[in-house]
């Protein structure tokens, strides 16, 4: 495929803000906006175009709902100055959006992101990229193929305190890795009736542990093999590292009762010292050493923020895709492991996975 002109795209010569749109403003979208604004205020981009078939939300008007509170209750855009669409098709015809971020229901983004490469957009596509290897496979064929970026929205991999864990790791700080857990605990979602139906979500394994497994592999790298344990509403997994960390283990779960909350929550131990990090507690990440508990100083921001600011970055430094720290083949091997974390679980049986 040969893309199409983009000469309207910033380059290194031009670092004039990155045109940006935005489809589908639910609770993602929403968040998206909002990182996008924060970047905004610092000259990286410029919000020019936003698309949901609600005109309510089409107003501005923040959705409220999602497991972690990302920002204030005021209006998200003024849309006086900020063009609004009911069909994503003509946000991607507008010349003045060099960078799309699909945050519609999973199994319209690959068409979606597939559309905008073909437009010459740079594209931010949500997580899960797509309910199977097979169909996030079919939009990393296009990517490939396209003179632009695209990245899945892997927000752990740039969260505070996960971005300095992986860091722990791969550069050990604080000696060899023995023993990683993850935990990631939440009730089914209620704002959407989207998540009600597990074969347009892929529940708790596909929506919500794919934060866990994918980390995990960026930590450690592939897995020899996998035991997994439960249902697609609550999953537990063992992966087995011949020459690494002799314990990991991951847990997602959307099956509590409504008023338990969110549990987002690694600890992991090392040689030296151990690290905990626990987002319902301040501070989040507490380094236990030597007998002291010491706090662990965390930028500001969430992840959202700094994978936007990361995919920005990238864009007016003309990168390659190679260059980003979350890419669609990244995508197409979590989505892989997933799907054998799920054979494990059906059939009762450790399994081999092959990326």
């Amino acid at each position: 495929m040969t893309p199409p002109a983009s000469d309207h795209l910033p380059s290194s010569a031009n670092l004039a803000p990155v045109g940006v749109g935005v489809i589908g403003l639910g609770f993602m979208g929403s968040t998206h906006v909002r990182a996008y604004q924060d970047a905004a205020s610092h000259g990286l981009c410029e919000l020019i175009a936003v698309a949901d078939k609600s005109a309510e939300r089409l107003s501005g008007k923040p959705f409220a709902a999602g497991n972690i509170n990302t920002g204030a209750s005021e209006r998200l855009f003024d849309p006086a100055k900020v063009r609004g669409y009911f069909d994503p098709r003509e946000l991607l015809d507008n010349p003045r959006v060099h960078l799309v971020s699909i945050c519609t229901h999973t199994d319209t983004h690959v068409d979606l992101a597939i559309a905008a490469l073909q437009k010459g957009k740079h594209v931010l596509v949500e997580k899960p990229v797509a309910l199977t290897s097979a169909e996030t496979l079919r939009l990393a064929k296009v990517a490939a193929e396209s003179g632009t970026l695209c990245m899945p929205a892997m927000c752990m991999r740039f969260w505070p305190g996960w971005r300095w864990l992986r860091d722990a790791v791969k550069n050990a700080t604080y000696g060899k890795t023995l023993s990683a857990t993850f935990q990631r605990l939440g009730s089914p979602p209620t704002w959407a009736e989207f998540y009600a139906n597990i074969n347009r979500s892929g529940g708790a394994l596909i929506d919500l542990h794919i934060h866990d497994a994918d980390f995990i592999r960026w930590c450690f790298g592939e897995p020899q093999s996998v035991s997994s344990t439960g249902t697609a509403m609550h999953v537990s997994t063992i992966y087995r590292y011949p020459a690494g960390p002799t314990h990991v283990v991951a847990e997602g779960a959307q099956d509590y009762a409504p008023g338990f909350g969110f549990r987002m929550r690694y600890v992991v131990a090392f040689d030296k010292a151990t690290a905990d990090f626990d987002i319902a507690r301040t501070p989040n990440l507490i380094l236990h050493q030597n007998g002291q508990s010491t706090p662990i100083e965390l930028p500001d921001g969430s992840g959202y923020h700094a994978e936007v600011r990361h995919l920005l970055q990238a864009i007016r430094d003309n990168r390659t895709a190679r260059d980003l720290d979350a890419t669609i083949d990244d995508a197409v091997r979590t989505m892989r492991l997933l799907e054998t974390e799920r054979t494990s679980m059906t059939t009762a049986t450790p399994q081999v996975f092959i990326a």
